[in-house]
């Protein structure tokens, strides 16, 4: 396998780098993102995603047509490289470019793609994901909100759980039950909801972090007009199942992990402990060694995602896998990071005396989460098992 790029690739990866030094918010320093009850991080986030506009990078893989450039995938993969190495802060936009415009894309009418797309590459709109509830979550298609159709509208009740940004977006899209008759897969709708809407409430969900990134929503009789379901009537499930896939072909994870191994063998190397460098202890170098093959190992992975993409294939079980390592393997890393730091690896970001402004504690508590967010390691496991591996279902 050739690993080499092309002389234009190369000189777009350098176009991308120069441009963030140019771009990135004086004394960024990328750990932001565990702050995001501070209103001055969400602003941070919205200026850039303005910035990224003007340069058309909100979306630059999407179709000219649709507010893009119409990168190649190993174009994107490279943007994406160093927007994730750069800790770039793409908040603003990430729902919108990863999963809403991708699906309107796929299944949405003409109006609804002018409607909606151009506002996100202009980065004019927030979006987030209403799909899990208190009693669906790795069982999604057991979701229970439901939408009735009346006249022009649908009425929709119910009630949604860890959307993240939804205190902050102007648009959701949502699932509903539309067929509380028909199998549970078989009975969703999939529509694009204005948060503005008359009977939505947002309620905080304040994390272990003391973070506001995740949310409860609840439907109080909303009235969404018909132009706003995507797709088809009841096939909601099958386009939900496009968004998740657009969602596990990432590589940010593996180049976080490549970053955070950097700043980890940075630390080793400057501190000392008992008269010597962390760096000349035998386990600590070899607990250094496992980490760095890890992250070359998620590298790896998701350039198989990439490669696939590149040929026209459609990635499935092969995403599953890289999001299964991946997460886990920022996981092992964050938990190495604080038992090299020792009890001061557990101080948060406002002690002075935390080790690397407490990036490593943050990165523990957040990567807790994430193992679940975007599918539960058993929801990946079966993925692997049945498509990848050919096994039969329980």
């Amino acid at each position: 396998m050739d690993f080499r790029l092309s002389p234009e690739e190369e000189a777009f990866r350098q176009e991308v780098r120069d441009w963030l030094k140019e771009n990135l918010p004086k004394d960024w320093s990328g750990d932001r993102f565990t702050r995001d009850r501070d209103p001055e991080t969400w602003n941070i986030y919205r200026e850039f995603a303005g910035k990224l506009a003007a340069k058309k990078w909100v979306a630059p893989a999407w179709p000219v047509e649709y507010g893009g450039l119409g990168l190649s995938v190993i174009q994107q993969l490279i943007f994406n490289e160093e927007m994730a190495y750069h800790q770039a802060p793409l908040g603003y936009s990430i729902m919108g470019v990863g999963w809403a415009g991708p699906t309107i894309i796929v299944y949405g009418t003409e109006e609804q793609k002018q409607k909606h797309l151009g506002a996100i590459t202009n980065a004019e709109t927030m979006w987030c994901q209403g799909f899990s509830e208190p009693n669906a979550g790795s069982d999604l298609a057991s979701l229970q909100t439901r939408a009735v159709r009346d006249g022009d509208d649908y009425v929709i009740n119910g009630q949604k759980i860890w959307t993240s940004g939804a205190h902050l977006s102007d648009w959701c899209i949502l699932l509903a039950r539309t067929d509380p008759e028909a199998t549970k897969h078989k009975g969703i709708s999939y529509f694009l909801l204005d948060m503005k809407t008359p009977g939505v409430t947002v309620r905080p969900l304040i994390d272990m972090m003391d973070n506001h990134a995740f949310n409860e929503m609840f439907f109080d009789n909303v009235r969404v007009p018909k132009d706003c379901l995507l797709g088809d009537e009841n096939r909601g499930w099958y386009m939900a199942a496009t968004t998740l896939d657009f969602e596990r072909s990432s590589i940010g994870g593996a180049v976080g992990g490549r970053r955070m191994v950097e700043e980890l063998v940075a630390y080793a190397r400057e501190t000392k402990r008992n008269g010597k460098r962390l760096s000349e202890e035998v386990t600590v170098r070899v607990r250094l060694a496992d980490a760095a093959l890890e992250v070359e190992i998620g590298r790896m992975l998701s350039y198989r995602v990439a490669s696939m993409q590149q040929r026209g294939l459609v990635p499935n079980y092969e995403s599953s896998i890289a999001k299964l390592f991946n997460t886990d393997m920022q996981f092992r890393l964050a938990k190495a990071g604080l038992e090299i730091m020792g009890l001061y690896g557990q101080l948060e970001p406002q002690s002075k005396y935390a080790p690397l402004r407490g990036k490593f504690e943050r990165q523990y508590l957040w990567q807790t989460g994430m193992i679940v967010g975007g599918g539960t390691p058993e929801i990946q496991r079966n993925i692997i098992a049945m498509r990848g591996l050919g096994l039969p279902r329980q």
